[in-house]
């Protein structure tokens, strides 16, 4: 399972110009299930996500969570952090989850989430073709993959 996670002010996902989920200020969250990946991919990345300390203390430094700071977690599926472009201009999606096994997975991860006492959990609409709004802050972005290859 691979993760793209912005320390943001804001975000909100739309779906046909309605609002399907939104946080005001934590972590916005792109991810992406693989063949292979399980529940222990689930909570790999759910409990990387939490415990993430890219928030400032009162020092200035990045030193505390989502859950230190009560900020929310938007996360939205997103097929394409599989995509292979080594080859070609066209990328290859090969190594991305059929969508029947990656939805529950999806689910998995809001729910685990909520589980590990993140204040707002919200999601985006598994499978369709959504507008992401977000104020990335800092900037601050990370790369998460359960299976370590970065």
């Amino acid at each position: 399972m691979r993760a793209v996670v912005q320390r943001v002010s804001r975000a909100r996902v739309t779906v046909a110009s309605r609002e399907v989920g939104a946080i005001d200020g934590g972590l916005c969250v792109l991810v992406g299930a693989g063949e292979g990946d399980g529940p222990g991919d689930v909570a790999y990345i759910a409990d990387k996500v939490v415990g993430l300390r890219v928030f400032p203390d009162e020092a200035g430094r990045m030193n505390r969570s989502v859950l230190d700071t009560g900020g929310g977690v938007l996360a939205v599926s997103q097929f394409t952090l599989y995509g292979d472009a080594r080859k070609g201009r066209r990328p290859s999606f090969v190594t991305a989850l059929a969508p029947e096994a990656a939805e529950p997975l999806y689910e998995s991860l809001l729910s685990r989430l909520r589980d590990r006492g993140v204040a707002r959990v919200a999601g985006g609409e598994f499978g369709a073709n959504m507008a992401v709004d977000l104020v990335n802050d800092g900037p601050v972005t990370l790369l998460l993959d359960s299976q370590k290859q970065f």
